[in-house]
């Protein structure tokens, strides 16, 4: 059984570094720069525009105008971080293709969202997704899963911002706490200015230059080293091209039924119910540009995963013909990359500070998508709900100083992440543990009528304790079966892949061991199948939880909140057989009809099945009327 041993080393002096470092010219100086100024002139041009007439709606959503195309790449480059383009390569280097079947999950794990999450979120007319959780539970529920949020993204943040400046200092030398600075201040600037609109088109930016820096690496790499063919045929003399693994157990770290059915619920977690990505759907102009926009991230994610193996298979050509530094073999799992393009491009005035520039195109449009995200619900569910009579222009101006004080708090957190030495793993596990019960928390709410409040709360106790124990118990584990001691600045540890990444993070290398037996045996649960263990988890102590309390009996549900699976998968059926169903529930929903819908009878609108256009739907949520919903539900006739 192999479970996740960091096998890395500490670094070199610096004095080693000078080889490497001299490759950085002023010419990439100047690219690099180029790109950061751009990247704060378009997010200050939107800032500027307008101003003095932004409305908190135009900051936290673009005033709901945004089209199909920007959309779709800033939800692309939310997650596509600096530690993914790191951390893909340097998996397929070491560890084969195999990493590439994680594109299976893609189409479901979009395609779901298109057509689940999407239509409920966008019809409620929501700000926060969390508002959701207000109108299907109550208060206490939508505080819990926005505190949650919270904690999520404010631990990842500094970690985010840290480990590419880390790994970038070690290759280049480039100043680690000026690069820090940088990031979190030019994000800071024109995403507590421009509001959304602002990080969305930098986001578009940002993906073309993140494009086109790994399209750089690609063709230089395959030329120097024969061509594209010549490429997968090392690869393949090497072992390097993974077959189908259909071994089903979920213990092993990666194999199809692990990529492509664990993946799923990880994307789920993060193009399903994660505020960063709702908040975009929600800012579309229409519900079809919104799922369009969903679509349109498939190919592109595709695309992005195959050029991330393809940088890995030229990196592992191109140092089958040309040795490696003492220093390369030496380095830590998420530094190779790096070593591997200033190795390359040297003598290519312009294009190591391109690809420098791609690194950090990637941590700016993640980092200024949590303070975007974080500001949002921090208004939405934790201010304006106690404070509702704020004046537009004071929630506006408290809106801008919540998004710079959430970018001054990530220069914090890298502080403390470059202080925290063997605990950073858990700091970066983090995030995918709380991913997974907050994705349950939803999927409750959504596919089970029955569920109650104390069942919602209960259960996301419930998964977020599993997470943490799983978690936490795989780190401790693996640390006390060989893993070396990580040096106290934290240069050598692991980076995940991207924002999902869990305890046992893909670029962590692996060490066969024994087969560990118990308690050992859960700690080594493939670190893509949390999400779907802790969103599982949710749904069964939530559901056991509320039919103990009395399910929704005497409680009101908003029939909006909910999506209809049953009428979904008799729809699926052959036509004779729906008309044999609709005969057996005819009196069913007749009687439903006349508790939920009283009117339809004094109208003579009573029908066999419910009607839904004929029932009158307000434009707006309930939670922007600041009044009771008129669709209200009597649970008692469900």
């Amino acid at each position: 059984m192999s479970v996740a041993v960091s096998t890395s080393a500490p670094l070199p002096p610096a004095s080693d570094t000078n080889m490497v470092t001299s490759t950085f010219s002023l010419v990439d100086y100047v690219v690099f720069v180029l790109v950061l100024v751009l990247s704060l002139a378009i997010g200050l041009y939107h800032a500027y525009r307008g101003w003095g007439r932004h409305t908190i709606g135009q900051l936290l959503l673009a005033d709901r105008k945004m089209g199909c195309f920007p959309v779709a790449l800033s939800l692309l480059a939310t997650f596509q971080s600096a530690v993914a383009i790191l951390g893909v390569p340097s998996e397929i280097y070491r560890f084969g293709t195999q990493y590439w079947f994680l594109g299976c999950s893609y189409f479901l794990g979009l395609l779901i969202p298109a057509h689940v999450f999407i239509p409920i979120f966008y019809r409620l007319h929501l700000t926060s997704a969390y508002e959701y959780l207000e109108l299907r539970f109550n208060k206490a529920v939508r505080v819990c899963g926005t505190v949650t949020f919270i904690f999520q993204m404010v631990i990842y943040m500094g970690v985010v911002l840290y480990a590419p400046s880390l790994a970038l200092n070690a290759v280049t030398g480039f100043d680690l706490w000026l690069s820090v600075l940088t990031l979190g201040v030019v994000c800071a600037v024109y995403t507590a200015l421009g509001g959304l609109k602002a990080v969305i088109w930098t986001d578009v930016f940002q993906t073309l230059v993140m494009f086109l820096g790994q399209l750089v690496v690609i063709i230089v790499g395959s030329a120097k080293v024969g061509g594209l063919g010549h490429v997968w045929d090392v690869a393949s003399q090497h072992g390097l091209i993974s077959g189908i693994e259909l071994d089903p157990d979920p213990f092993v770290r990666h194999t199809f039924w692990t990529l492509a059915f664990g993946g799923v619920f990880m994307m789920l977690s993060l193009y399903g119910v994660n505020q960063a990505q709702v908040q975009r759907y929600l800012s579309s102009r229409t519900e079809k540009a919104a799922v369009l926009s969903c679509y349109a991230v498939f190919p592109c994610q595709q695309v992005v995963l195959c050029m991330g193996c393809l940088i890995g298979l030229v990196m592992f050509a191109y140092y089958q013909e040309y040795p490696m530094s003492t220093q390369q073999t030496q380095a830590a799992p998420d530094q190779f990359v790096l070593y591997f393009v200033m190795d390359l491009l040297r003598g290519l005035p312009g294009l190591p500070g391109l690809f420098v520039a791609c690194l950090f195109s990637g941590s700016l449009s993640t980092i200024s998508s949590a303070f975007n995200s974080l500001a949002t619900v921090t208004m939405e569910d934790l201010i304006r709900p106690w404070f509702p009579h704020f004046s537009e222009v004071r929630a506006t101006m408290l809106s801008r100083i919540v998004a710079f004080g959430y970018g001054l708090l990530c220069l914090g957190m890298a502080y403390i992440s470059s202080q925290m030495g063997p605990v950073l793993q858990a700091a970066i596990s983090i995030f995918g543990m709380v991913g997974g019960p907050l994705l349950g928390l939803f999927c409750l709410g959504m596919f089970f009528p029955c569920a109650n409040p104390p069942g919602a709360i209960v259960g996301l106790l419930a998964g977020l304790i599993m997470a943490f124990w799983i978690g936490i118990g795989s780190i401790v584990t693996s640390m006390g079966s060989g893993r070396a001691p990580t040096p106290s600045n934290g240069s050598s540890f692991s980076l995940p892949s991207n924002l999902t990444a869990v305890t046992m993070a893909t670029l962590m290398p692996l060490t066969t061991i024994s087969k560990p037996t118990g308690l050992q045996r859960l700690y080594s649960l493939s670190y893509l199948w949390y999400s779907a263990h802790n969103s599982t988890t949710v749904i069964v102590v939530g559901l056991a939880v509320s039919l103990l309390s009395g399910g929704m009996r005497g409680r009101t549900l908003n029939p909006r909140t909910i999506y209809p699976v049953l009428q979904k998968l008799v729809a699926l059926l052959p036509m004779s057989c729906q008309k044999r169903l609709h005969c057996k529930t005819h009196s069913q929903d007749l009687s439903v009809d006349t508790a939920v819908f009283p009117e339809k009878v004094s109208n003579g609108m009573l029908r066999g099945s419910r009607d839904k256009e004929a029932v009158d739907v307000p434009e707006e949520g309930p939670a922007h009327q600041g009044i009771s919903p008129t669709f209200i539900v009597q649970e008692t006739s469900l």
